[in-house]
């Protein structure tokens, strides 16, 4: 991308760029209620930033499949993530703030960060390889290096691991996951999977919690 077109993108277009990375990871393609409600918009205001990122090559939106990041939006999509969750733990371990209130912070700091700043940046802070929710930090060259892991409903009664990462990262359920001791690095076990998708039963720090099933399928655990 040259220094014109890197120019002509603005913040809400790397933010959407971000999101639809995200969302690619989960379902394999964006499509616009997801990008709407993750964004905070109206479905109606997606269209035209799409069509700004398809003019620049960035994405593909085929009609009722949703969006996807072109080769060329991928990579500008990981140096926006490398930014974010360096900001991110600029946050949490030299200023010390709570991990369930660093995303949005890092959202505004993420599309001030020259890449004349990310590198001294990340040797600053001991070159982490994730996020302090556990999600990888693309490198330089925009490689994601991930150790295998598993969604913790996808495990069985009796199968357990150690947290890996935490995929949401909205302040209330980081929040709550935190007073569990569902933190990446703690162990984790599945007692009861109730039927019917009905709760999962898993065992942490010596207490047994219900879980829902929609939180935990954005925990991944790494099995032991």
């Amino acid at each position: 991308m040259t220094k014109k077109e890197k120019n002509s993108i603005s913040e809400e277009s790397e933010e959407y760029l971000e999101a639809i990375y995200r969302l690619e990871q989960r379902d394999g393609s964006a499509k616009t209620m997801q990008l709407a409600s993750q964004l905070k918009v109206m479905p109606g205001s997606i269209t035209n930033t799409i069509e700004h990122l398809e003019k620049h090559r960035l994405v593909t939106h085929e009609p009722y499949k949703g969006v996807k990041l072109t080769e060329k939006g991928r990579k500008l999509a990981l140096k926006i993530i490398r930014r974010h969750r360096l900001a991110e733990r600029l946050l949490t371990d030299v200023l010390h703030l709570d991990w369930s209130n660093v995303h949005d912070e890092a959202c505004k700091l993420e599309h001030n960060l020259s890449e004349t700043i990310v590198r001294p940046l990340e040797k600053a802070l001991g070159n982490p390889q994730t996020c302090p929710h556990g999600n990888p930090i693309p490198s330089e060259l925009g490689k994601v290096n991930e150790a295998k892991s598993e969604l913790l409903i996808s495990l069985n009664p009796g199968e357990g691991g150690v947290i890996s990462k935490i995929t949401e990262e909205k302040h209330d359920l980081l929040q709550y996951l935190a007073t569990l001791g569902l933190v990446p690095g703690a162990s984790v076990k599945i007692e009861e999977k109730a039927p019917f998708n009905g709760p999962i039963i898993v065992k942490a720090m010596g207490a047994s919690y219900a879980l829902g099933r929609n939180v935990a399928s954005v925990i991944w655990v790494r099995k032991s």
